[in-house]
């Protein structure tokens, strides 16, 4: 356990995502991969599982993708520890756009989004497949960007309005 409370979980292997391959092999934009995985998806988990972390990579770069079109690509996959795990990385993903705008109160969403993410991968972790270590690394990824970036929850504050 670190001092902050968050105690790292042990990993086997290291983790790759298969956008990222698929990516760097395809050399493709997001946006045009995204159209491709659209437009000739068979309804197979990996194909979805490509268009989720394509359509998450675009979060909070100024593309119109919402949250509810990367959830309705989530309900489509069969594997329950694969819904598990990628909520997790939708919750993760929403986290580091809200860090990276910095609007005010940026932070406390962040941290909050990172909480939920990180109960999505512990979650996913009693589900997954044996030597499969991907949700204890996001989970540890949370807890250092957690760390790192000196998150906190947001305090109530009381605010009383005079009265006329």
């Amino acid at each position: 356990m670190n001092q902050s409370g968050f105690p790292m979980k042990p990993s086997l292997r290291h983790w790759k995502k298969p956008y990222a391959t698929a990516c760097s092999t395809n050399r493709l934009r997001p946006r045009v991969f995204v159209t491709m995985c659209s437009r000739s998806i068979r309804k197979t988990n990996k194909a979805l599982v490509v268009l989720l972390l394509a359509l998450t990579d675009r979060f909070g770069k100024g593309y119109t993708v919402g949250i509810l079109q990367a959830e309705e690509v989530l309900s489509r996959l069969r594997d329950v520890y694969e819904q598990a795990y990628y909520a997790g990385v939708i919750c993760e993903r929403r986290a580091k756009a809200q860090l990276r705008q910095g609007h005010p109160g940026a932070g406390h969403d962040a941290y909050e989004l990172l909480l939920d993410a990180m109960s999505w991968y512990k979650q996913a972790e009693t589900l997954r497949p044996p030597k499969n270590d991907d949700a204890l690394l996001r989970w540890n990824t949370c807890a250092r960007l957690i760390l790192s970036n000196q998150l906190t929850r947001r305090t109530e504050e009381r605010v009383e309005l005079p009265l006329e």
